[in-house]
């Protein structure tokens, strides 16, 4: 293994996010806060650390990195990442403790949207800026942006690429992963800027609107206010965020292709086909749930239902209501929501759609089979056929997923939580959501965990945010055998 290269793109991934830091610094500046400090120093510090691991270390070779490599720089760039990013944190004296402080940037930069702040409104805009912002850099994810610039290294790209890219298959968009990078972060802007300006014309302040648009489009969820979305009592509002919520749990590839005016790639995508089913038959069926809640006022339940199913199957976690208070039936069909995500290629967490549409597509070929013991047949998504290797891989995942999500949730009811809580929470970080139910719901936050609770969900939501294998491989003994 060649420690040289990835010490090297370590290197350069904290130069990146030592710069994506300045933004911050403004706007501290732009407020005159005590956090100014705090950014000068956090940026002093990460780039100290980047620059020396960037020019002084030599890799045996630039033009190819293995897969080793490439699961070892992803691996280590978020957890690296997360811990200089929670320097403003630590350094400001918003955070009380270091695991307080990580929390909070893991579940930025996984886009999660847990947090430990009882009370956001307080807290400096630099520091608030900065802790929306890390959702938009993890959403498309930090190591894309820097794959965009290793190409002009000499660097092959695709390890890194295959590791940090959510979905069981990554799609390329052009010859060359950088160019791809540069594309895929094009698509991510221009939805940034649109959804702005949209939210800016619908009458929100610029910066609320600026804070809000990153943690949808990079389907987080930190609000900078104490109520969430539910604070503007604004239906305008409302419906402009859950548009752009749902958008941003489609593959980011269908977004590329209609752009450039080939509409049939939605039509065609069977993952965006069963996406749009699941959205719709659960808005209708929530809504039937809570009408009464509403006193029968039918477009507020529509209003209200459209938004948490919007919210909760992106797994952005932003809320309007408090949906804890919601008939069981609602919360059931938001728990499983919890479990389905987005779609592959795209900023949200979760199973993904695709591996549930291929898992069902597995079921009933096994059915069918039972009927035609001698039956060859293929599955296929998008009329192509799926290899048995890749459904392999999509069956460990799901069980990987749920074996983890079964450890987790019992480690926690050992921390005091009961089982509603425990489970939401860990489901919640596995699938980067953020609220949960119980004492972790929208209208609850995190800060009353201990601290062995904190971690638990700190390394769930790295695990679910690298797709569980990236992070796992890192603990198999053979993984370190030459």
């Amino acid at each position: 293994m060649d420690f040289g290269i990835i010490l090297k793109v370590l290197g350069l991934l904290l130069l990146i996010e030592s710069a994506f830091m300045i933004p911050s610094l403004g706007i501290s500046m732009y407020y005159g806060e005590h956090d100014i400090t705090a950014f000068v120093l956090s940026i002093v510090i990460t780039a100290a650390v980047g620059l020396p691991a960037f020019f002084f270390f030599k890799p045996k070779k630039m033009e190819s990195i293995s897969y080793k490599e490439g699961f070892m720089i992803v691996g280590l760039g978020w957890i690296l990442a997360s811990a200089f990013g929670a320097l403003p944190f630590m350094i400001s004296g918003v955070c009380d403790s270091f695991i307080d402080a990580y929390f909070e940037t893991v579940s930025g930069f996984t886009t999660t949207g847990a947090s430990i702040f009882r009370e956001v409104e307080s807290l400096p805009h630099g520091i608030l800026f900065w802790r929306s912002f890390t959702h938009w850099l993890g959403g498309m994810g930090i190591l894309v942006f820097t794959l965009a610039l290793l190409p002009t290294m000499g660097a092959s790209t695709i390890q890194i690429y295959k590791a940090e890219s959510p979905g069981p298959s990554p799609d390329k968009l052009a010859p060359k992963l950088g160019q791809t990078a540069k594309l895929l972060y094009g698509v991510y802007v221009i939805i940034t800027v649109v959804m702005v300006v949209a939210l800016f014309i619908a009458g929100m302040p610029i910066f609320d609107a600026v804070t809000h648009t990153f943690g949808t489009v990079g389907t987080g969820g930190f609000s900078v206010r104490n109520l969430s979305i539910g604070a503007y009592q604004n239906a305008l509002y409302d419906w402009i965020i859950a548009f752009f919520m749902f958008i941003c749990a489609i593959n980011f590839s269908l977004h590329y292709e209609i752009l450039h005016g080939n509409f049939k790639a939605l039509i065609k995508d069977s993952e965006f086909r069963f996406y749009i089913g699941i959205v719709l038959t659960s808005i209708i069926l929530v809504t039937i749930n809570i009408y009464p809640l509403f006193d029968y006022n039918l477009r507020e339940s529509i209003r209200q239902s459209a938004f948490q199913v919007a919210s909760v199957i992106s797994t952005t976690g932003y809320a309007t209501v408090d949906y804890n208070t919601w008939p069981d039936f609602s919360r059931m069909i938001l728990l499983l929501l919890m479990f389905f995500g987005g779609c592959a290629g795209s900023t949200g967490g979760g199973i993904k759609h695709i591996r549930i549409l291929v898992i069902l597509k597995m079921i009933r070929r096994e059915l069918y089979k039972l009927i035609h013991p001698h039956a060859v047949i293929s599955i296929r998504v998008g009329g192509k056929p799926v290899s048995e290797d890749l459904l392999q891989n999509i069956v460990g995942f799901v069980l990987l997923y749920l074996i983890i999500f079964t450890t987790a949730s019992l480690s926690l009811l050992t921390q005091g939580l009961d089982i509603m809580s425990s489970v939401s929470a860990v489901v919640s970080a596995l699938s980067n959501i953020g609220p949960g139910f119980g004492l972790v719901g929208p209208a609850s936050n995190y800060a009353d965990l201990t601290g062995i609770s904190k971690i638990i969900l700190i390394a769930c939501m790295l695990i679910g945010r690298l797709e569980i294998y990236t992070l796992i491989v890192l603990f198999v003994p053979t993984f370190w055998k030459r």
